[in-house]
Protein backbone atom coordinates (compact mmCIF):
# COMPACT_ATOMS: atom_id res chain seq x y z
CA UNK A 1 0.00 0.00 0.00
CA UNK A 2 3.09 2.44 0.62
CA UNK A 3 2.85 2.67 -3.48
CA UNK A 4 -0.16 5.55 -2.65
CA UNK A 5 -0.05 8.84 -0.58
CA UNK A 6 -3.33 7.34 1.52
CA UNK A 7 -5.05 3.55 1.60
CA UNK A 8 -8.21 5.29 1.35
CA UNK A 9 -9.52 8.65 0.20
CA UNK A 10 -12.89 9.83 1.10
CA UNK A 11 -14.62 11.71 -0.68
CA UNK A 12 -17.59 13.53 1.66
CA UNK A 13 -17.71 13.41 5.31
CA UNK A 14 -21.33 12.66 5.76
CA UNK A 15 -22.74 9.80 7.34
CA UNK A 16 -21.38 7.23 5.74
CA UNK A 17 -18.11 8.91 4.75
CA UNK A 18 -17.01 9.14 8.47
CA UNK A 19 -18.08 6.25 9.37
CA UNK A 20 -16.23 4.36 6.34
CA UNK A 21 -13.11 6.14 6.86
CA UNK A 22 -13.07 5.89 11.33
CA UNK A 23 -13.69 1.52 10.64
CA UNK A 24 -10.93 1.58 7.84
CA UNK A 25 -8.35 3.88 10.25
CA UNK A 26 -9.35 1.05 13.06
CA UNK A 27 -8.54 -1.62 10.56
CA UNK A 28 -4.75 -0.12 9.69
CA UNK A 29 -5.55 1.70 6.93
CA UNK A 30 -4.24 5.03 6.35
CA UNK A 31 -6.88 7.58 5.73
CA UNK A 32 -8.08 11.04 4.72
CA UNK A 33 -11.30 12.45 4.08
CA UNK A 34 -11.97 15.67 2.26
CA UNK A 35 -15.05 17.62 2.30
CA UNK A 36 -15.94 21.45 1.18
CA UNK A 37 -18.78 22.41 3.71
CA UNK A 38 -18.88 21.00 7.00
CA UNK A 39 -18.04 17.60 8.60
CA UNK A 40 -21.29 15.67 9.21
CA UNK A 41 -23.28 15.42 6.05
CA UNK A 42 -27.37 16.14 5.45
CA UNK A 43 -28.35 14.77 8.28
CA UNK A 44 -25.89 16.55 10.92
CA UNK A 45 -26.14 19.59 9.33
CA UNK A 46 -28.92 20.30 7.24
CA UNK A 47 -31.72 17.48 7.74
CA UNK A 48 -32.38 15.03 10.31
CA UNK A 49 -30.95 16.20 13.10
CA UNK A 50 -31.84 20.19 13.07
CA UNK A 51 -35.31 19.24 11.84
CA UNK A 52 -36.04 16.86 14.44
CA UNK A 53 -35.15 19.59 16.87
CA UNK A 54 -37.41 21.87 15.04
CA UNK A 55 -40.51 19.62 15.41
CA UNK A 56 -39.83 18.92 19.49
CA UNK A 57 -39.88 22.89 19.08
CA UNK A 58 -43.27 22.69 17.00
CA UNK A 59 -44.63 20.57 19.29
CA UNK A 60 -44.97 22.94 21.85
CA UNK A 61 -47.65 24.52 20.16
CA UNK A 62 -50.06 22.20 20.91
CA UNK A 63 -48.71 21.17 24.04
CA UNK A 64 -49.17 24.33 25.88
CA UNK A 65 -52.62 24.70 24.88
CA UNK A 66 -53.00 20.75 25.86
CA UNK A 67 -51.89 21.44 29.15
CA UNK A 68 -54.20 23.80 30.27
CA UNK A 69 -56.90 20.91 30.13
CA UNK A 70 -54.71 18.86 32.34
CA UNK A 71 -54.91 21.68 34.76
CA UNK A 72 -51.65 23.57 34.27
CA UNK A 73 -52.51 27.61 34.61
CA UNK A 74 -50.49 28.48 31.11
CA UNK A 75 -50.47 31.90 29.94
CA UNK A 76 -50.71 32.78 26.47
CA UNK A 77 -47.00 32.19 25.52
CA UNK A 78 -45.07 33.84 22.45
CA UNK A 79 -42.94 32.31 19.69
CA UNK A 80 -39.07 33.65 18.71
CA UNK A 81 -37.74 32.07 15.57
CA UNK A 82 -34.30 33.08 16.20
CA UNK A 83 -34.33 31.76 19.88
CA UNK A 84 -34.78 28.32 18.35
CA UNK A 85 -33.16 29.25 15.15
CA UNK A 86 -29.73 29.83 17.01
CA UNK A 87 -29.82 27.01 19.78
CA UNK A 88 -30.26 24.62 16.78
CA UNK A 89 -27.44 26.12 15.26
CA UNK A 90 -25.53 25.72 18.19
CA UNK A 91 -26.49 22.39 18.57
CA UNK A 92 -25.32 21.11 14.89
CA UNK A 93 -21.88 23.15 15.81
CA UNK A 94 -21.65 20.70 18.57
CA UNK A 95 -22.25 17.50 16.66
CA UNK A 96 -19.58 18.44 13.79
CA UNK A 97 -17.35 18.81 16.58
CA UNK A 98 -18.01 15.45 17.87
CA UNK A 99 -17.88 14.28 14.16
CA UNK A 100 -14.16 16.08 13.51
CA UNK A 101 -13.24 14.72 17.28
CA UNK A 102 -13.82 11.28 15.85
CA UNK A 103 -12.00 11.28 13.12
CA UNK A 104 -9.12 12.79 14.91
CA UNK A 105 -9.15 10.13 17.43
CA UNK A 106 -8.34 7.44 14.17
CA UNK A 107 -6.01 9.34 13.06
CA UNK A 108 -8.08 10.24 10.00
CA UNK A 109 -6.64 13.57 8.18
CA UNK A 110 -9.41 15.55 7.12
CA UNK A 111 -9.19 18.05 4.33
CA UNK A 112 -12.05 21.06 4.35
CA UNK A 113 -11.51 21.18 0.63
CA UNK A 114 -13.09 19.85 -2.35
CA UNK A 115 -11.50 17.41 -3.98
CA UNK A 116 -12.26 15.70 -7.64
CA UNK A 117 -11.34 12.49 -9.13
CA UNK A 118 -8.46 12.32 -11.75
CA UNK A 119 -8.34 8.70 -12.39
CA UNK A 120 -8.66 5.65 -10.91
CA UNK A 121 -6.01 6.23 -8.43
CA UNK A 122 -6.38 9.87 -8.12
CA UNK A 123 -7.64 13.14 -6.60
CA UNK A 124 -7.06 17.01 -6.91
CA UNK A 125 -8.08 18.92 -4.33
CA UNK A 126 -9.16 22.74 -4.81
CA UNK A 127 -6.15 24.28 -3.81
CA UNK A 128 -4.27 22.26 -6.47
CA UNK A 129 -2.45 19.61 -4.16
CA UNK A 130 -2.73 16.16 -6.01
CA UNK A 131 -2.90 12.88 -4.07
CA UNK A 132 -3.12 9.46 -4.78
CA UNK A 133 -4.73 6.06 -2.99
CA UNK A 134 -5.34 2.77 -3.34
CA UNK A 135 -9.24 3.01 -3.13
CA UNK A 136 -11.26 6.27 -3.51
CA UNK A 137 -15.23 6.06 -1.40
CA UNK A 138 -17.49 8.38 -2.93
CA UNK A 139 -20.36 9.72 -0.65
CA UNK A 140 -21.12 13.33 -1.42
CA UNK A 141 -24.85 12.03 -0.64
CA UNK A 142 -27.91 14.00 -2.82
CA UNK A 143 -28.61 17.57 -3.30
CA UNK A 144 -32.02 19.14 -3.41
CA UNK A 145 -33.81 19.58 -6.77
CA UNK A 146 -34.47 22.71 -7.92
CA UNK A 147 -37.42 23.21 -10.90
CA UNK A 148 -36.25 24.83 -14.40
CA UNK A 149 -38.96 27.91 -14.01
CA UNK A 150 -38.95 31.21 -14.47
CA UNK A 151 -38.53 32.77 -11.22
CA UNK A 152 -37.37 29.62 -9.41
CA UNK A 153 -33.91 31.82 -7.91
CA UNK A 154 -36.41 33.44 -5.66
CA UNK A 155 -37.48 30.20 -4.07
CA UNK A 156 -35.40 27.91 -1.12
CA UNK A 157 -34.69 24.22 -0.52
CA UNK A 158 -34.68 22.64 2.78
CA UNK A 159 -30.70 23.36 3.02
CA UNK A 160 -31.87 27.68 3.75
CA UNK A 161 -34.63 26.87 6.23
CA UNK A 162 -32.35 26.27 9.26
CA UNK A 163 -31.12 30.02 8.53
CA UNK A 164 -34.25 32.03 8.13
CA UNK A 165 -34.05 35.48 9.71
CA UNK A 166 -37.20 35.62 10.13
CA UNK A 167 -40.41 33.00 10.41
CA UNK A 168 -42.91 33.47 7.64
CA UNK A 169 -46.44 34.31 7.78
CA UNK A 170 -47.23 32.80 4.91
CA UNK A 171 -45.27 29.72 3.46
CA UNK A 172 -45.83 27.46 0.10
CA UNK A 173 -44.02 24.37 -0.09
CA UNK A 174 -43.97 22.82 -3.38
CA UNK A 175 -43.88 18.73 -3.46
CA UNK A 176 -45.44 15.82 -1.67
CA UNK A 177 -42.81 13.79 -0.18
CA UNK A 178 -41.25 13.15 3.60
CA UNK A 179 -39.93 16.85 3.39
CA UNK A 180 -42.85 18.70 2.45
CA UNK A 181 -44.83 16.84 5.03
CA UNK A 182 -42.65 17.81 7.40
CA UNK A 183 -41.68 21.25 7.16
CA UNK A 184 -45.46 22.09 6.48
CA UNK A 185 -46.49 20.72 10.09
CA UNK A 186 -43.26 22.34 11.30
CA UNK A 187 -44.31 25.66 10.32
CA UNK A 188 -48.11 25.80 10.67
CA UNK A 189 -47.27 24.99 14.53
CA UNK A 190 -45.11 28.20 14.47
CA UNK A 191 -48.22 30.03 13.37
CA UNK A 192 -47.63 30.02 9.64
CA UNK A 193 -50.37 30.14 7.04
CA UNK A 194 -48.92 26.65 5.02
CA UNK A 195 -49.72 25.91 1.40
CA UNK A 196 -48.56 22.68 -0.05
CA UNK A 197 -48.60 22.47 -4.04
CA UNK A 198 -48.42 19.37 -5.39
CA UNK A 199 -48.13 18.34 -9.23
CA UNK A 200 -49.24 15.24 -8.51
CA UNK A 201 -52.58 14.24 -6.41
CA UNK A 202 -50.64 11.66 -4.24
CA UNK A 203 -48.43 12.30 -1.07
CA UNK A 204 -46.06 10.50 0.46
CA UNK A 205 -45.56 7.94 -2.78
CA UNK A 206 -44.47 4.68 -1.41
CA UNK A 207 -46.07 4.65 1.85
CA UNK A 208 -49.15 2.71 2.78
CA UNK A 209 -52.11 4.59 1.33
CA UNK A 210 -54.74 4.13 4.73
CA UNK A 211 -51.69 5.77 6.46
CA UNK A 212 -50.77 8.70 4.05
CA UNK A 213 -54.82 9.29 3.92
CA UNK A 214 -55.44 9.36 7.25
CA UNK A 215 -52.11 12.11 7.00
CA UNK A 216 -53.96 14.54 4.86
CA UNK A 217 -57.30 14.29 6.54
CA UNK A 218 -55.45 15.42 10.04
CA UNK A 219 -53.19 17.75 7.88
CA UNK A 220 -56.51 19.47 6.52
CA UNK A 221 -58.25 19.47 9.58
CA UNK A 222 -55.70 21.32 11.11
CA UNK A 223 -55.44 24.34 8.75
CA UNK A 224 -52.71 23.29 6.76
CA UNK A 225 -54.02 24.04 3.10
CA UNK A 226 -53.63 21.70 -0.53
CA UNK A 227 -53.36 22.25 -3.89
CA UNK A 228 -52.93 19.29 -5.92
CA UNK A 229 -52.58 18.46 -9.82
CA UNK A 230 -50.88 22.30 -9.83
CA UNK A 231 -47.93 22.97 -12.50
CA UNK A 232 -46.23 25.56 -11.58
CA UNK A 233 -45.42 28.15 -14.32
CA UNK A 234 -43.29 31.30 -12.87
CA UNK A 235 -42.23 33.00 -9.67
CA UNK A 236 -42.58 36.78 -9.00
CA UNK A 237 -41.17 39.12 -6.92
CA UNK A 238 -43.04 42.24 -5.61
CA UNK A 239 -41.24 45.55 -4.70
CA UNK A 240 -42.32 44.71 -0.83
CA UNK A 241 -40.24 40.92 -1.46
CA UNK A 242 -43.12 39.45 -0.85
CA UNK A 243 -43.93 36.58 -3.61
CA UNK A 244 -46.43 35.51 -6.12
CA UNK A 245 -46.77 31.36 -7.55
CA UNK A 246 -48.38 31.09 -10.72
CA UNK A 247 -49.56 27.82 -12.23
CA UNK A 248 -50.56 27.09 -15.80
CA UNK A 249 -54.00 26.62 -14.38
CA UNK A 250 -56.07 28.03 -11.47
CA UNK A 251 -55.51 31.34 -9.06
CA UNK A 252 -51.55 32.80 -7.83
CA UNK A 253 -50.78 31.99 -4.13
CA UNK A 254 -49.10 35.00 -2.66
CA UNK A 255 -46.59 34.25 -0.11
CA UNK A 256 -43.34 35.34 1.61
CA UNK A 257 -41.31 32.23 1.13
CA UNK A 258 -41.22 29.65 -1.64
CA UNK A 259 -39.60 26.26 -0.73
CA UNK A 260 -38.54 23.64 -2.94
CA UNK A 261 -39.16 20.05 -1.62
CA UNK A 262 -39.44 18.48 -5.24
CA UNK A 263 -36.97 15.68 -4.56
CA UNK A 264 -33.36 15.25 -4.63
CA UNK A 265 -30.23 13.95 -6.88
CA UNK A 266 -27.13 12.28 -6.49
CA UNK A 267 -24.71 15.03 -5.72
CA UNK A 268 -22.01 13.99 -9.00
CA UNK A 269 -22.55 16.86 -10.43
CA UNK A 270 -18.03 17.98 -11.24
CA UNK A 271 -16.31 15.21 -9.37
CA UNK A 272 -14.56 13.94 -12.30
CA UNK A 273 -16.25 10.40 -12.28
CA UNK A 274 -15.75 10.20 -16.11
CA UNK A 275 -11.75 10.47 -15.22
CA UNK A 276 -12.14 6.89 -13.80
CA UNK A 277 -15.05 5.61 -16.01
CA UNK A 278 -17.33 5.43 -12.92
CA UNK A 279 -21.04 4.56 -14.76
CA UNK A 280 -23.94 6.24 -13.35
CA UNK A 281 -27.80 5.44 -13.86
CA UNK A 282 -30.38 6.83 -15.91
CA UNK A 283 -31.46 9.32 -12.79
CA UNK A 284 -27.81 10.65 -12.56
CA UNK A 285 -26.91 7.96 -9.62
CA UNK A 286 -23.48 6.24 -9.26
CA UNK A 287 -23.67 2.65 -10.09
CA UNK A 288 -22.57 -0.43 -7.21
CA UNK A 289 -22.42 -3.82 -6.75
CA UNK A 290 -23.32 -5.25 -3.39
CA UNK A 291 -20.09 -4.74 -2.11
CA UNK A 292 -20.41 -1.05 -2.99
CA UNK A 293 -17.71 -1.13 -5.86
CA UNK A 294 -18.46 0.63 -8.36
CA UNK A 295 -17.33 -0.11 -12.84
CA UNK A 296 -13.92 1.33 -11.51
CA UNK A 297 -12.59 -1.34 -9.14
CA UNK A 298 -10.85 0.86 -6.96
CA UNK A 299 -13.61 3.49 -6.70
CA UNK A 300 -16.27 3.14 -4.79
CA UNK A 301 -19.68 4.57 -3.45
CA UNK A 302 -22.41 4.63 -0.84
CA UNK A 303 -24.85 6.63 0.76
CA UNK A 304 -27.12 8.94 -1.30
CA UNK A 305 -25.00 9.55 -3.61
CA UNK A 306 -25.84 5.86 -4.94
CA UNK A 307 -28.99 4.20 -6.76
CA UNK A 308 -29.89 2.48 -3.31
CA UNK A 309 -31.97 3.39 -0.10
CA UNK A 310 -31.51 6.99 0.92
CA UNK A 311 -31.67 6.91 4.58
CA UNK A 312 -28.97 7.41 7.36
CA UNK A 313 -29.04 4.67 9.04
CA UNK A 314 -28.31 2.57 5.66
CA UNK A 315 -25.31 5.11 4.85
CA UNK A 316 -24.02 4.18 7.83
CA UNK A 317 -24.12 0.34 7.50
CA UNK A 318 -23.07 0.87 4.02
CA UNK A 319 -19.64 2.59 5.14
CA UNK A 320 -19.22 0.02 7.66
CA UNK A 321 -19.52 -2.53 5.98
CA UNK A 322 -17.20 -1.26 3.11
CA UNK A 323 -14.48 -0.67 4.99
CA UNK A 324 -14.78 -4.04 6.69
CA UNK A 325 -14.66 -5.78 3.06
CA UNK A 326 -11.81 -3.54 1.58
CA UNK A 327 -9.31 -3.30 4.92
CA UNK A 328 -10.81 -5.44 7.38
CA UNK A 329 -10.66 -9.28 5.76
CA UNK A 330 -14.28 -9.77 6.51
CA UNK A 331 -16.59 -9.19 3.04
CA UNK A 332 -20.20 -7.85 4.20
CA UNK A 333 -23.06 -6.49 2.60
CA UNK A 334 -26.27 -4.61 3.97
CA UNK A 335 -29.63 -6.18 3.96
CA UNK A 336 -32.04 -3.59 2.71
CA UNK A 337 -35.30 -5.83 3.48
CA UNK A 338 -37.50 -4.94 6.24
CA UNK A 339 -35.89 -1.13 6.93
CA UNK A 340 -38.32 1.22 8.80
CA UNK A 341 -38.62 4.60 7.79
CA UNK A 342 -40.43 7.61 9.47
CA UNK A 343 -42.12 10.97 8.27
CA UNK A 344 -42.09 13.23 11.08
CA UNK A 345 -44.67 15.16 9.75
CA UNK A 346 -47.89 16.41 12.37
CA UNK A 347 -48.68 13.79 13.69
CA UNK A 348 -45.54 11.38 12.38
CA UNK A 349 -46.02 8.68 10.52
CA UNK A 350 -44.02 5.25 10.23
CA UNK A 351 -44.01 1.91 8.46
CA UNK A 352 -41.60 -1.46 8.03
CA UNK A 353 -41.86 -4.00 5.28
CA UNK A 354 -44.71 -4.67 2.57
CA UNK A 355 -47.67 -1.64 2.18
CA UNK A 356 -51.60 -3.63 1.61
CA UNK A 357 -50.68 -3.20 -2.24
CA UNK A 358 -47.32 -4.60 -1.95
CA UNK A 359 -48.33 -7.23 -0.01
CA UNK A 360 -51.38 -8.43 -2.56
CA UNK A 361 -48.81 -7.83 -5.62
CA UNK A 362 -46.40 -10.26 -3.52
CA UNK A 363 -48.36 -12.82 -2.19
CA UNK A 364 -52.14 -12.38 -3.59
CA UNK A 365 -54.03 -13.38 -0.48
CA UNK A 366 -53.41 -11.01 2.75
CA UNK A 367 -55.39 -10.34 5.93
CA UNK A 368 -54.98 -7.00 7.24
CA UNK A 369 -55.66 -6.00 10.56
CA UNK A 370 -56.18 -2.48 11.88
CA UNK A 371 -56.68 0.07 15.15
CA UNK A 372 -58.31 3.50 14.40
CA UNK A 373 -58.43 5.28 17.92
CA UNK A 374 -58.37 8.29 19.73
CA UNK A 375 -54.91 8.47 21.78
CA UNK A 376 -55.89 8.74 25.76
CA UNK A 377 -53.74 12.40 25.85
CA UNK A 378 -55.69 12.98 22.85
CA UNK A 379 -59.35 12.49 24.50
CA UNK A 380 -58.40 14.33 27.75
CA UNK A 381 -57.24 17.75 25.61
CA UNK A 382 -60.68 17.52 23.85
CA UNK A 383 -58.55 16.61 20.43
CA UNK A 384 -60.34 14.58 17.66
CA UNK A 385 -57.48 13.52 15.90
CA UNK A 386 -56.98 9.88 15.36
CA UNK A 387 -54.03 7.22 15.37
CA UNK A 388 -53.93 4.68 12.77
CA UNK A 389 -52.43 1.28 13.19
CA UNK A 390 -52.12 -1.26 10.11
CA UNK A 391 -50.78 -4.83 9.92
CA UNK A 392 -50.30 -6.78 6.87
CA UNK A 393 -50.04 -10.77 6.83
CA UNK A 394 -49.58 -13.20 4.88
CA UNK A 395 -52.84 -15.21 4.72
CA UNK A 396 -51.03 -18.14 3.54
CA UNK A 397 -48.30 -18.63 6.45
CA UNK A 398 -49.71 -15.71 8.96
CA UNK A 399 -46.66 -13.59 8.94
CA UNK A 400 -46.35 -10.35 9.87
CA UNK A 401 -44.88 -8.43 6.04
CA UNK A 402 -45.66 -4.89 6.67
CA UNK A 403 -46.44 -2.55 9.95
CA UNK A 404 -47.47 0.82 9.16
CA UNK A 405 -48.87 3.48 12.07
CA UNK A 406 -49.63 7.66 12.22
CA UNK A 407 -49.71 8.77 15.85
CA UNK A 408 -48.19 10.48 18.33
CA UNK A 409 -44.75 8.67 19.02
CA UNK A 410 -45.43 6.20 15.91
CA UNK A 411 -41.36 6.08 15.29
CA UNK A 412 -40.53 5.42 18.50
CA UNK A 413 -42.82 2.74 18.83
CA UNK A 414 -42.34 0.96 15.21
CA UNK A 415 -38.71 0.77 15.73
CA UNK A 416 -38.97 -2.14 18.65
CA UNK A 417 -41.75 -3.33 16.31
CA UNK A 418 -40.07 -3.71 13.30
CA UNK A 419 -37.32 -6.21 14.87
CA UNK A 420 -40.46 -8.69 14.84
CA UNK A 421 -41.39 -8.08 11.37
CA UNK A 422 -37.89 -8.38 10.56
CA UNK A 423 -37.63 -11.46 12.90
CA UNK A 424 -40.61 -12.73 10.34
CA UNK A 425 -43.36 -13.45 13.45
CA UNK A 426 -46.79 -14.31 12.73
CA UNK A 427 -49.79 -12.15 13.74
CA UNK A 428 -50.07 -15.22 16.28
CA UNK A 429 -46.76 -14.47 17.94
CA UNK A 430 -47.94 -11.08 18.47
CA UNK A 431 -51.15 -12.00 19.75
CA UNK A 432 -49.70 -14.12 22.46
CA UNK A 433 -48.13 -11.17 23.58
CA UNK A 434 -49.70 -10.05 26.83
CA UNK A 435 -50.43 -6.31 26.20
CA UNK A 436 -48.45 -3.11 27.81
CA UNK A 437 -51.84 -1.14 29.76
CA UNK A 438 -52.28 1.64 29.16
CA UNK A 439 -50.47 2.35 26.31
CA UNK A 440 -50.40 3.27 22.79
CA UNK A 441 -47.98 1.08 21.53
CA UNK A 442 -50.62 -2.11 23.32
CA UNK A 443 -52.80 -1.90 20.13
CA UNK A 444 -50.22 -3.72 18.22
CA UNK A 445 -50.82 -6.94 20.16
CA UNK A 446 -54.56 -6.68 20.41
CA UNK A 447 -55.33 -5.70 16.13
CA UNK A 448 -58.60 -7.15 14.86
Amino acid sequence: MSNYDFDLFVIGAGSGGVRASRVAAAHGAKVAVAEEYRVGGTCVIRGCVPKKLLIYGAHFAEDLKDARRFGWNVPDCGFEWTTLRDNVLADVDRLEGLYKNTLDSHEVELIPERATITGPHGVKLASGREVTARYILVSTGAWPIVPDIEGAEHGVTSNELFHLEECPKRIVIVGGGYIANEFAGIFHQFGSHVTIVNRSNTLLRGYDEQIRDRLLQISTMKGINFRFNAEMEKIEKNEDGTLCVRFRSGDPIACDLLVFATGRKPHVDGLGLENAGVELSDKGAIKVDEYSRTSCESIYAVGDVTDRMQLTPVAIREGHAFADTVFGDNPRTVDYDCVPSAVFSHPPLAGVGLTEAQAKNKYGTVKVYTSDFRPMKNVLAGRDERALYKMVVDATTNRVVGLHMIGPDAPEILQAAAIAVKAGLTKQEFDDTVALHPSMAEELVLLK
